[in-house]
């Protein structure tokens, strides 16, 4: 009765149903008047909202303080959790390209670089540019770039670098985002511009991150 929103006249009523059940099973109806005045007496405690990242070091610290001026409560985990530090052994490097993400393909004589996604495995992904650069079919943006330069191409292993792992969905929407916008601000990206959106959080980062590097140099 006391979580629905009930006017003064409507809540009555239902307490007179409940004193009447609660009569004829023979208890105290006095019971149902402590349990109101209970209720009315406890202070609705507002709910935080909160948000979740993932810790990769400074750079979420420098992230989560724009949040500092709205109601939101930051939390942070970690990836490299004891369980997984215990249970999971090391890989190869050959078998990085067996799962799904985020990648990179660079050229191997002027280094620009495409940012992609899928949700196969690199493996698979890298097979598409490859046949394109070999039969001379301009479809992948980065074969087209290879072939209108006379570039080279190599294997998997020196070409293609894994960026980040995840299935499909937001996250993997969202990295990918996140390193076309830093390869378009070096001005070192083979993707459509068009896909370099701006984004406060991305234009924040990358800035940090530059002024870092060239703070190190």
């Amino acid at each position: 009765m006391n979580i629905y929103n009930l006017n003064a006249a409507n809540k009555e009523g239902e307490q007179n149903i409940i004193k009447h059940i609660i009569s004829k099973n023979k208890y105290d109806i006095s019971l149902v008047n402590r349990l109101a005045k209970t209720k009315n007496n406890e202070k609705q405690l507002p709910r935080n909202k909160w948000a979740k990242f993932t810790y990769i070091g400074k750079e979420t610290k420098f992230i989560t303080k724009l949040f500092k001026d709205v109601p939101v409560k930051i939390t942070f985990t970690i990836r490299n959790t004891i369980n997984k530090l215990l249970s999971t052994k090391p890989h190869p490097i050959q078998e990085q390209f067996d799962s799904s993400g985020v990648h990179q393909l660079s050229c191997p004589d002027c280094h620009m670089k495409y940012i992609g996604q899928t949700d196969r495995s690199f493996r698979v992904r890298f097979s598409e540019p490859f046949r394109d650069y070999k039969y001379n079919n301009n479809k992948s943006k980065f074969a087209q770039h290879l072939l209108d330069n006379k570039r080279s191409i190599g294997p998997t292993e020196d070409i293609m670098k894994v960026l980040y792992k995840t299935n499909k969905g937001k996250l993997m929407d969202t990295t990918e985002r996140c390193f076309i916008y830093k390869e378009t601000y070096m001005n070192n990206q083979i993707n459509d511009k068009s896909t370099a959106k701006p984004y406060v959080i991305f234009e924040t980062l990358v800035r940090e991150n530059s002024s870092r590097a060239r703070t190190a140099e």
